[in-house]
Parts: structure tokens; C-alpha cells; sequence
């Protein structure tokens, strides 16, 4: 990383930002084409991994089977940082980069826990069995359910101090 100054290894905040990211972009590649998709995905902090999910047939698994070297990357933007001189505005951000290998899961305990784990992430307050009908094998058959192994992991931030004059976030009229 260029900016070591940003750079972020503490792994509870990165473990925390991962757990409370929205959704994240996933990049394979083949025959030498990038591809990149945006997921929504969960962390799985005890097994070093992410789950995502997607369709049964699809550039992502095509690319998936044909390369597993994947990266994975989430970030979030702060304010917007203006400046006397244009070539110092600014932006804080916060970003985790992960690299690893995908893994098509096959197993159907696996990708029903993998599937379950995302309910779990963006639907806290239901449950199954109580407000829906548990995960079926016929919804398992309709889907990839992909683990992303976890290889290495680099954080990075960027904040300025809560005071910083002008400091807007994006949307909100300057002023």
C-alpha cells in the first residue's frame, strides 16, 4: 500500500467493517477479461470467509469454475473534504480489500448455513420457522451459493478531524 499512514491491520475493525458493510464487489476474471459484481455477502469472522449468492447459470460461476483467484472489496465514503487549492480536496473513505479463492459450494449443509448466514445478516428481526418457511431443497437447487477463502486482507482509512471546516457529507448541500 502506498499510503502506509492509511493503512488499517487492526483486525477487529476490519472484522466489524465487514460484518456491517452493506454489500461489497467481487472481481474475477477470464481469458484474461475482468469482470466485476456487485454482492451481497456475509462475513464469516471464525472461518476466515465470505458467502455470497447468485444465479445457477451466469458469467460470475462461469468465471468462478474457469478461475477461483478472486478479489473481493467493500468501502464506505465519508465527507467531503474541501480546500483552498483543488489539488487538496478530499474524501475519507474506509475500505477492506480481501483476495482468496471462490469455491462453488455443493455441499447442501454448507450452502443452507451460507444461505442462512445472509438471511440472518440483512433480515435480523426474522426468523425461520416463526416469520418465513425455512430454506428447501428446491431453493437450494435455484441457486450458487459461493465461499470465498480468505487469503489476504488489507484495510484502509481515511478520517479528518470532526472539526474539519466545510466538511459535507455527499448530498448535503455545501454552505
Amino acid at each position: 500500500m502506498r499510503r502506509s499512514d492509511r493503512a488499517v491491520e487492526d483486525d477487529a475493525w476490519i472484522g466489524s467493517f465487514l460484518s456491517e458493510a452493506p454489500f461489497g464487489i467481487l472481481a474475477t476474471e477470464r481469458d484474461g477479461q475482468p469482470f466485476v459484481n456487485s454482492n451481497l455477502f456475509v462475513y464469516d469472522g471464525a472461518s476466515r470467509c465470505i458467502y455470497i449468492h447468485t444465479a445457477r447459470t451466469g458469467r460470475t460461476r462461469d468465471n468462478i469454475e474457469a478461475n477461483n483467484r478472486v478479489c473481493f472489496h467493500v468501502a464506505a465514503m465519508g465527507r467531503l473534504l474541501p480546500a483552498d487549492v483543488a489539488l487538496e480536496f478530499s474524501v475519507e473513505y474506509e475500505g477492506v480489500t480481501l483476495f482468496g479463492r471462490a469455491t462453488i459450494i455443493a455441499d447442501r449443509d454448507e450452502a443452507s448455513y451460507g444461505l442462512q448466514h445472509l438471511l440472518d445478516k440483512y433480515f435480523p428481526h426474522l426468523k425461520p420457522g416463526r416469520d418465513y418457511r425455512p430454506i428447501i431443497e428446491e431453493e437450494l437447487s435455484r441457486t450458487t451459493v459461493i465461499r470465498i477463502d480468505i487469503e489476504g486482507i488489507t484495510g484502509k482509512r481515511k478520517a479528518a478531524d470532526t472539526g474539519f471546516p466545510g466538511a459535507f457529507l455527499f448530498g448535503e448541500m455545501a454552505g
